[in-house]
């Protein structure tokens, strides 16, 4: 089998398959060709009997910005729709990856958001220069996760081989013990009850309820019940009602102010 893909790089020499992701001028940001194109080049290395190794990586300055903003607001009413087509295929993609009897190793350079951060994680092994940078973003755009990461982020203490110390720490969403998400010291001015115009609980007062509650809660709790490709089109389907609620209309108008170039001249 042999494909013709745009916004993807893919070679098998010998027994080593690379994937590239090839969007740069767009800081890698995925869209609905590039998760399709994902999902096509799973299914050859699949076809590959005697693939040893399956190595991702990215073109540019960035890994993956995670998913093309822009795309989805030019998607108006129908952008439910195309998360879940989108949604689909990056899952069946990951899924096959996952399942594969190579290994794969994500190679990340810049920062891995979103989708970016979800293939990182859902890697045999990830491997980070010292500036790598890590973060869900989903709920800056009113949206809830997706790309398997509620599935594989609280099955263990992930930390990417190779980052810098602070790696590790510049990641919000990384696992945590019972439900204890900040420290604050006693004494004066220590006092942890809020009162309404603190800012530990504006973002939550002024964000985006449902991403919160359907990503940050529900999703992540409930992935200790269920398998691998369940917990993914719970995913689909809990970024595709958040596409439809007013904390998405909100989310995007922020992102698209920033386009791909000014992202990744802060890199």
């Amino acid at each position: 089998m042999t494909q013709s893909y745009t916004t993807i790089k893919f070679t098998i020499i010998e027994d080593v398959a690379t994937i590239t992701l090839s969007r740069p001028e767009a800081a890698n940001a995925m869209n609905p060709v590039m998760a399709r194109e994902l999902n096509l080049a799973a299914i050859e290395c699949e076809e590959h009997q005697s693939l040893r190794v399956v190595l991702i990586n990215a073109e540019g300055k960035l890994f993956c910005a995670g998913g093309d903003i822009s795309e989805f607001a030019a998607a108006g009413k129908q952008v439910g729709a195309l998360i879940r087509e989108m949604a689909g295929d990056l899952h069946l993609a990951i899924s096959r990856l996952t399942r594969l009897k190579a290994p794969v190793i994500a190679a990340i350079q810049g920062t891995a958001a979103g989708a970016g951060f979800s293939l990182a994680i859902a890697a045999d092994i990830s491997i980070a220069s010292d500036t790598a940078k890590f973060t869900m973003a989903y709920t800056n755009g009113g949206l809830s996760p997706d790309g398997s990461s509620t599935y594989f982020l609280p099955q263990e203490n992930w930390r990417p081989p190779g980052t810098g110390a602070d790696a590790h720490e510049s990641n919000p969403h990384r696992p945590r013990s019972g439900g204890l998400g900040r420290h604050q010291p006693s004494g004066a001015g220590g006092d942890p009850r809020p009162d309404r115009s603190t800012t530990t609980y504006r973002p939550f007062r002024q964000g985006p309820t449902l991403a919160y509650r359907r990503g940050e809660s529900r999703l992540l709790n409930d992935s200790f019940n269920n398998g691998l490709e369940t917990q993914m089109e719970l995913e689909t389907r809990a970024i595709a009602d958040c596409a439809m609620t007013q904390g998405w209309a909100r989310g995007p108008a922020c992102v698209l102010r920033k386009t791909p170039s000014e992202i990744s001249s802060r890199e």
